[in-house]
């Protein structure tokens, strides 16, 4: 159900900032019990609440909505550099090592 995924991309963006959901509440003026309705996929926001939250988030839209919306691979990619940037040096090699074996061969399946 896309409410789940985007409550749970709602609940990681609010753990990142290190916030409990009564400190994101409060800070938004909306109850503990709304957010966590929001958070399990229980209730939808509404525009103007959904605004409040995505930028009580301090995030873009598309961190919260990348794994519902089918063109969201340009933010999907730039999280994964940021995430790369945090590995150690020989992680980041081997990983992009990989990355690249799997274009060269998604471009012979398209020739």
């Amino acid at each position: 159900m896309i409410d789940k995924r985007i409550g749970e991309r709602i609940k990681q963006c609010r753990e990142k900032l290190g916030l409990t959901q009564d400190q994101f509440a409060e800070r938004l003026g909306l109850t503990t019990n709304y957010i966590s309705t929001v958070e399990r996929g229980a209730s939808f926001p509404r525009c103007e609440k959904l605004i409040a939250i995505i930028n009580g988030l301090e995030v873009s839209a598309d961190a919260i909505f990348c794994d519902v919306i089918t063109h969201s691979n340009e933010y999907r990619g730039g999280q994964l550099s940021e995430e790369l940037k945090q590995l150690p040096p020989e992680e980041q090699q081997r990983i992009l090592e990989i990355v690249e074996l799997m274009v060269q061969q998604a471009k012979k399946k398209l020739k």
